[in-house]
């Protein structure tokens, strides 16, 4: 699979790769079948991975990600596994945790757990409507002058908090929800295409409620059948057409998934095939 620089950085990751919270949250799969996936995932050639310390079913699962991941994945393969932290998983419910403490705690048990003294990516999981953006990210570039953090990363964030947090520190990548029903990061898009930051895209599907109705879409029937490959390759080759600094990092349950996704990569779509894909109306997206 192609390789891109993650961000300005000097590491290198696969073009697509892998969301790992399907694997560890509600509705999860059985362990040998979750790493079977991952391990389909790294026989097409992904070597991105993303987790968090949350992707559990809840406060007595933390880890559950990222302990499958340090499991599975062979050592030595050069592969980036990114984390995050600033939500909390209360009796199960998703909460935010950015004061800086807590960040701190979720940080340092993370290094602990994946074996690690740095980790290659860390993002803001989300901000805190209670604390202070700066407040939660500034702990993040401490974390990160200690050396227990190589790059940073922001994850749901907006173009507000973006231009914030570049005035404070150099960030490697982005990560918001961004797929064919829902183009509402576009801005955040340009804004990293323009400054070479890498733009990583989570639920490029849509997730369970969206994917279903990619299949349904008149163009993308059209284009599936056309190209003779999967209507979610589809959307993942036009995602990737959109900037080279699109990362999208689509979630499976089943090796199958993950080796159809990865298929995406090496899919080249006709100029006018796009720009239909562009022009479809924002009256035809489902914002989800």
């Amino acid at each position: 699979m192609q390789m891109k620089p993650l961000g300005a950085t000097s590491l290198h990751v696969s073009a697509l790769g892998f969301g790992g919270a399907p694997l560890s949250v509600q509705g999860r799969p059985e362990r040998p079948q979750a790493e079977a996936a991952i391990r389909a995932a790294l026989e097409s050639g992904i070597t991105f991975f993303d987790t968090a310390d949350t992707y559990s079913l809840g406060e007595h699962d933390l880890g559950h990600n990222e302990r499958l991941f340090l499991d599975t994945i062979p050592a030595g393969l050069g592969c980036v596994l990114a984390t995050k932290g600033g939500l909390a998983r209360p009796n199960g419910e998703w909460t935010y945790s950015g004061h800086p403490q807590a960040l701190r705690a979720a940080c340092e048990r993370s290094l602990t757990l994946l074996q690690r003294e740095a980790h290659p990516l860390y993002y803001l999981h989300a901000p805190d409507p209670e604390v202070p953006f700066e407040e939660s990210f500034g702990e993040l570039t401490r974390l990160q002058a200690e050396g227990k953090i190589e790059h940073l990363g922001l994850s749901n964030v907006s173009m507000a908090q973006c231009e914030t947090a570049f005035r404070m520190a150099n960030v490697a990548a982005i990560q918001n929800r961004f797929h064919f029903f829902d183009r509402r990061s576009l801005d955040v898009l340009n804004y990293c295409a323009e400054h070479h930051i890498s733009f990583v895209a989570y639920s490029p599907n849509g997730g369970p409620g969206q994917a279903a109705k990619l299949k349904e879409h008149p163009l993308l029937q059209e284009l599936s059948q056309q190209y003779e490959v999967s209507v979610h390759q589809i959307v993942l080759a036009w995602m990737m057409a959109l900037s080279p600094q699109l990362i999208p990092i689509p979630g499976a349950t089943r090796p199958e998934s993950i080796r159809d996704s990865a298929k995406a990569a090496q899919l080249s779509l006709a100029s006018d095939d796009l720009a239909k894909l562009n022009a479809c109306s924002t009256s035809d997206e489902v914002q989800s």
